[in-house]
């Protein structure tokens, strides 16, 4: 027997509104103090009345607008009703009948680990609606008198979240995880949240069940199978194994001839396993109801206003950087899935166009000749923005617009390198220097003498002694193994804490070699 998965994927993602969902409270995060943004509204006191966040639906209609959604011209709230210590109303306020979005789609490249065919696939969007979040449990091994017990912060009920649900057309952990990352590009793109998974800001439950497939991969059968509900899982890392381990799971299952029920799952990511927590419900078993106390909204205007207003997406985005700015593919997509990055990004190239378009660059500024070396900068840049300077960025664990180095001095920075003037080795350290002080890059390299300003009496010396140091490198050299004048270039350059040219110090190695 072979099989084949179909997963669908729900997805919350928590609105970066100034306040909740039906209430004035503050929209905190998780460090705020447990139960100090709270009201008789969010936690669900007799008599309190919600009262809807308009941007929290203009938000709502944005992000459907982003997913290529269709915009009814209403959206009404009801209720979902269901008893956990994280619901303090008993029921929390959703969207059922009539959601804010509805039938949209994203496009999603999978370059690698693709299934042959799949290489570009389109993912449906089933609906988008807005709905509040619960409260967060946490559960305390010692929480009552050294006994255990589970804890309950507020803070989070009532913040404003949209579900986006996919159509089942996700057909492997990787392509659920290239969604995903897509579905946070865009929701940053549009700014309706940061969508960080490990700060709670999306959250994704994975449906999956397993069809039964002939040699070729054709379905033999059109009906699908018990489905498994994986809940709450908070990373893209979580999703894909998730996802992997509920396609083994099943499929020995089936194999056994006990074929999986219908349940819903959590993930233990210590464990690397789903357990199971309650058979699956259906939205029967939530008796939803029209919410009584807020009317329907009118869309029409809203989606009006917010469609001449949508920014550009990461697609747009991606292709754009190529061909503007010359970005290879993978910074492009780098670049694309985080707005600050981009706009840090393009700062730069548009400081190196002005450096290499100036005065003392004319003599590169005609056509063809500033075409290449336009793609020789943007290949320097995201080299050293996507690697180096995002790996110091994680090392001291903040983000970009928090980095101590201006885009006109990052540029200025890699006008050094490019015009060799400072080499790879010293810019790392040059890099550092910025970031601790904010300082230009000139200034700094003269200060710690980090250029390549290595004269050339000096460099004679320097090569000298080490050929003669190195008489018998110097004899396999003789013979044949030209591959060693490498290594001599190495022994100048740690020599000289890199202030030797490697291409001048090669030239006067062979010079002395006479090679």
């Amino acid at each position: 027997m072979k099989f084949a998965p179909i997963i669908g994927l729900e997805i919350h993602v928590q609105l970066n509104t100034a306040s909740k969902m039906f209430c004035g409270c503050p929209n905190v995060d998780d460090g705020a103090p447990p139960n100090t943004a709270i009201c008789p509204v969010c936690t669900g006191q007799p008599g309190a009345l919600p009262a809807l966040n308009a941007a929290a639906l203009d938000k709502g209609v944005l992000a459907g607008l982003a997913l290529s959604c269709h915009i009814p011209d209403k959206s009404a709230f009801d209720r979902k009703n269901y008893f956990y210590p994280d619901l303090p109303k008993g029921y929390q306020i959703s969207q059922f009948a009539l959601p804010v979005a509805l039938k949209g789609s994203v496009e999603i490249d999978i370059p690698e680990q693709a299934i042959p065919g799949r290489e570009r696939v389109k993912i449906g969007i089933t609906r988008v609606h807005l709905e509040e979040d619960a409260a967060k449990n946490h559960h305390a091994p010692n929480g009552m008198n050294g006994r255990p017990a589970t804890l309950v912060d507020y803070n989070r009920a009532g913040t404003p979240l949209i579900e986006i649900v996919t159509d089942p057309d996700v057909r492997s952990a990787f392509e659920a995880k290239c969604f995903l990352q897509e579905l946070r590009a865009i929701m940053r793109a549009i700014k309706v949240s940061n969508a960080d998974m490990e700060k709670g800001q999306m959250r994704c439950d994975v449906n999956i069940s397993l069809i039964e497939i002939d040699d070729s991969g054709f379905p033999l059968t059109e009906t699908l199978n018990a489905r498994t509900e994986v809940k709450n899982l908070n990373s893209f890392r979580a999703v894909e194994r998730a996802i992997i381990y509920e396609i083994q799971r099943q499929t020995a299952l089936y194999e056994a001839g006990t074929p999986p029920i219908e349940s819903t799952r959590g993930w233990d990511d210590g464990q690397g396993r789903t357990l199971e927590q309650r058979t699956k419900e259906s939205s029967a078993d939530y008796r939803y109801f029209p919410e009584p106390d807020l009317p329907p909204q009118d869309l029409i205007e809203i989606k009006e206003r917010l469609a001449s207003k949508l920014p550009e997406l990461p697609a747009e985005t991606r292709t754009r950087l190529q061909n503007e700015w010359g970005f290879p593919t993978s910074a492009a997509v780098f670049f694309a899935a985080d707005t600050d990055w981009q706009a840090y990004a393009e700062h730069v190239m548009g400081e190196l166009g002005t450096w290499l378009e100036s005065e003392d660059n004319k003599k590169e500024s005609a056509g063809e000749i500033l075409a290449e070396r336009k793609t020789e900068l943007a290949k320097l840049a995201s080299g050293w923005l996507t690697s180096k300077l995002a790996g110091l960025l994680i090392e001291r664990n903040i983000g970009i617009k928090d980095a101590n180095i201006t885009p006109e001095n990052f540029a200025e920075f890699l006008t050094l390198l490019d015009s060799k003037v400072i080499n790879s080795t010293n810019g790392q350290k040059l890099m550092q220097l910025m970031m601790d002080s904010g300082g230009d890059p000139s200034t700094l390299m003269e200060t710690h003498n980090l250029g390549q300003n290595l004269n050339g009496n000096e460099l004679i010396e320097v090569v000298k002694r080490n050929l003669e140091a190195n008489t018998e490198k110097v004899a396999d050299i003789k013979a044949g193994k030209i591959q060693i004048i490498k290594w001599f270039v190495g022994v100048v350059m740690r020599e000289t804490e890199g202030r030797a040219n490697p291409q001048q110090a090669e030239e006067e190695i062979r010079r002395q070699l006479e090679l």
